[in-house]
């Protein structure tokens, strides 16, 4: 598919697929005879994949490393898995850190509630 259809449907801008590719978030991005980019199903999960990634917040140098590995192919398996189980556990420590907000935010509504605050 050409970046027109490729970005709507990636729900990313045509300028963040070409910086994408540039810091090697989308490699081997295949070229049709005119130049122009073509894009495979395969290469819409892989955005949406580095989309979550980044939506759990892992750092773009991080996202840029899995990248990486990725590319080198099946011996970097277990680098992969390493890489991800990380992030896994900052972001459940990130989801703790907001459940305690969120219930600290919601004592203070309930006071308010009650009249017991002003």
């Amino acid at each position: 598919m050409n970046m027109k259809a490729f970005s709507t449907l990636a729900g990313l801008s045509s300028y963040t697929l070409r910086y994408y590719e540039k810091v090697g978030l989308l490699s081997k991005i295949q070229r049709n005879s005119s130049g122009h980019r073509v894009y495979t199903a395969k290469d819409l999960e892989w955005v949406n994949f580095v989309k979550r990634l980044k939506d759990t917040g892992m750092p773009l140098v991080k996202i840029q490393e899995y990248a990486k590995l990725r590319a080198l192919g099946a011996s970097t398996v277990l680098n992969r898995q390493q890489l991800l189980e990380y992030h896994k556990e900052q972001l459940q420590a990130h989801i703790e850190q907001q459940k305690n907000h969120l219930l600290a935010l919601e004592n203070k509504i309930n006071l308010y509630k009650a009249n017991k605050v002003r």
